[in-house]
Parts: structure tokens; sequence; C-alpha cells
């Protein structure tokens, strides 16, 4: 085998590992947005948002089925770190903050997590995933936002 086909290899373990740890904050992703519905300071945009990915998260329902071990669960940490990143880069830091039970930063957090799951997911599913959190509800036509800047927590 080839050095830079080993050097893949390696990477993707490395990620693997470093995802299979992200995983484990699910639930505490979870319940921050559950927290995050019951603030008044939150938008009611930015709660439908929560709703929704909560909704996706629990669902069995996915564009990547929970059953498939891994791979399944990607979609869903990845769908909870767009949404948190987008919430902290429109809303007051501090609301989320207020309601972080964590020890980490959470927005260091969100950014490794979409980092991550985007060397996972493919292009078209990381589309469609934003596409769930950036929809126009104020002018236009109903139509999908796709920005990169979301998952890149600028």
């Amino acid at each position: 085998m080839s050095a830079p086909h080993n050097q893949r290899i390696t990477k993707r373990k490395e990620m693997r590992v470093r995802m299979a740890e992200f995983l484990l904050f699910i639930p505490n992703l979870l319940r921050l947005l559950v927290s995050l519905l019951r603030d008044d300071r939150v938008s009611k945009m930015d709660k439908a948002i929560l709703a929704g990915t909560i909704i996706y998260v629990v669902s069995p329902i996915d564009v990547i089925p929970d059953f498939i071990p891994f791979i399944g669960q990607i979609d869903d940490v990845y769908l909870l770190a767009i949404s948190i990143l987008r919430l902290l880069n429109r809303a007051d830091r501090s609301v989320v903050l207020d309601h972080w039970r964590g020890s980490v930063d959470i927005k260091e957090l969100v950014t490794n997590i979409a980092a991550v799951a985007e060397y996972f997911l493919p292009k078209k599913i990381r589309n469609v995933l934003r596409g769930k959190i950036e929809r126009a509800y104020e002018e236009g036509p109903p139509y999908v936002v796709v920005t990169d800047s979301v998952a890149a927590g600028d």
C-alpha cells in the first residue's frame, strides 16, 4: 500500500474515534435545545428551528436511518450542531450559555462536531440538513438557503 493510502486510513480512523466521542453529546445537546425552547429570549423563528431539529433527531425517519450503526447518528448530531451554531451566531450568546450545563465550550464543541460530521456526510446530505436549518421565513417564496458559513461557525 502507498503512503497516501495509509494516511487516508489513519485519518479516517482518527475521525471515526472523534465522532464516536461526539455522539455521546447527543443527549446533552437535545436537553439544551429543549431548555432553549422554554426561554422567552429565544425568537419564535429560532424556536421553530429548534423544535424541528428535536423532532428530526428523535424521529426514526431520517436522511440516514438511525438503525444503521454509527453513520445513522451522524446526521442527527450534525443537525444539532449546526442548529446550535445558527443560534449562537444570531442570538445573544449568553442565552445559550445560560442553558448549557456542559463543562466544555459549547461553540467549540458544536463547531468541531460539524467539522468532523462533514468528513463522513456526503455533500448532498450536508446540503439537505443545512437546508432544514436555513429556511427563508420572512420574504419571497418558500425556498431553502444553503450557506457554508453555518457549518464553519462564521
